[in-house]
């Protein structure tokens, strides 16, 4: 009896193992579908093998409860609305920039950083910027663990369950060390936001004003579900905290 039993958990463990491996299988490739689809926009799939996929990973989860985990696809379309957002202190400052409306104010900008640095030789470098709302992406072990804004620089909102919900969000980074703070932008494409309008004024809804305030808003809201209902986009742009490396 002894043996029958040990042989029966054998295969008990065998069998779970393969459900995790094909879970596994399916995340790796989703990811890599959205990857490809809403970075590259390069599509490596038809929309019926991406549905196809996404099902049976449903399907496995469905059976499998214990198995689901934050980080897979199936739950980018966002979780009950929270009660409300909690705070967060961000490991480092999040520092913002700041404006300037004419070449005039420029120059004046120059002198005092000659006055700040007098005799050092500088130059500048010039990029586009993105105009969204600005968040911090906390991977522990290459997880995804919370997501914030910015808030006071010092303090921001926890909005991790609306970060997820962005296909362009990665859920997890492979090869990060022990701690990686990304942050970012998160913002609404023009063209998005155009097809977004159009839907809403289609349907007798009012329009929103501009993209920036769009996606703001729909990252600072109670109910992941209609942040994951919206075109979001996230562009990287610098590393914050880091621990691990060697």
């Amino acid at each position: 009896p002894e043996k029958v039993s040990t042989r029966l958990m054998s295969q008990a463990d065998d069998a779970v193992s393969s459900v995790q491996r094909e879970i596994d299988s399916l995340r790796h490739e989703i990811e890599r579908m959205n990857y490809a689809y809403y970075v590259l926009d390069q599509p490596i799939a038809s929309d019926a093998e991406f549905d196809a996929a996404l099902n049976r990973l449903r399907a496995l989860e469905a059976e499998h409860p214990d198995l689901i985990t934050p980080e897979s696809p199936t739950q980018r379309v966002g979780t009950t609305p929270q009660a409300g957002f909690s705070q967060l202190t961000h490991p480092r400052p999040m520092l913002s920039l700041s404006n300037v409306y004419n070449e005039e104010e420029l120059r004046a900008w120059a002198k005092r950083l000659e006055r700040i640095l007098p005799g050092d030789s500088f130059e500048f470098v010039t990029e586009p910027k993105i105009d969204g709302l600005a968040v911090s992406l906390r991977y522990e072990l290459g997880r995804l663990a919370v997501g914030a804004t910015r808030g006071n620089g010092e303090v921001g909102e926890d909005v991790t369950q609306n970060l997820r919900t962005v296909e362009t969000v990665p859920q997890q980074v492979e090869g990060a060390p022990a701690l990686l703070e990304v942050r970012g932008e998160i913002y609404l494409p023009r063209a998005a936001f155009a097809k977004l309008n159009e839907e809403r004024a289609a349907a007798g809804e009012p329009t929103y004003a501009n993209p920036r305030n769009t996606a703001a808003g729909s990252i600072r809201q109670l109910d992941p579900a209609l942040a994951a209902a919206r075109p979001l986009a996230l562009w990287s742009y610098s590393i914050g905290a880091l621990e691990g490396m060697e």
